[in-house]
């Protein structure tokens, strides 16, 4: 038997074999898409409903977190600014608002500009959870035990030692803090790296 006779049996066959359709797969196929899209939107989404923390809260946040004027304070989810604002006109602080919602970053440079301190602030319209925390020394939050939670890693992989974390109301799950303070019926948390 010649080499190119032994070449053309061990060749796989050419010919095509009809494959058996089911009419579902491809609605299946669909479906399941459309929920991997969904939720994809749910997760990425901001779902996070804005509500303001009392400036007694505000005040007690930066107190805790013992902001200076060399600090830098990011307010992660920053909704009208009010906790940069406070931490640069009481402290000479610098600060960073950050927020997905557009309309929440015009309304906190719009307070910015009225308090004098626009300059000193830094705006940011992006995900809270791919802005840089590189030059944070205190991070300010008040976002949801979940949110928190995932935010975790984030802020221990890029936070540098001595950072401060404050949060009002919501705790993180397995990690102590450092102190907790009680403003009336409202709990603020403080971790320190």
């Amino acid at each position: 038997m010649s080499r190119s006779a032994i070449g053309a049996w061990a060749q796989p066959a050419r010919t095509r074999i009809p494959r058996m359709r089911n009419p579902m797969a491809g609605r299946v196929r669909v479906c399941i898409a459309g929920f991997y899209l969904i939720l994809s939107a749910v997760v990425t989404a901001q779902p996070v409903r804005y509500e303001p923390s009392p400036v007694e809260v505000v005040h007690a946040m930066l107190e805790l977190a013992q902001v200076t004027s060399r600090d830098v304070v990011y307010d992660l989810g920053c909704g009208d600014g009010r906790i940069v604002i406070a931490a640069v006109v009481r402290y000479g602080a610098r600060g960073v608002c950050v927020d997905i919602d557009p309309q929440r970053i015009a309304e906190s440079r719009e307070n910015a500009r009225r308090a004098g301190v626009e300059e000193r602030i830094r705006f940011m319209t992006e995900d809270l959870f791919t802005t840089d925390l590189g030059g944070a020394s205190v991070v300010t939050l008040f976002l949801s035990p979940e949110f928190n939670d995932r935010l975790r890693p984030k802020l221990l992989r890029e936070l540098q030692p001595g950072a401060r974390i404050v949060s009002h109301y919501h705790g993180m799950t397995n990690w102590t803090p450092h102190a907790t303070l009680h403003v009336g019926e409202r709990t603020i948390f403080l971790w320190k790296l």
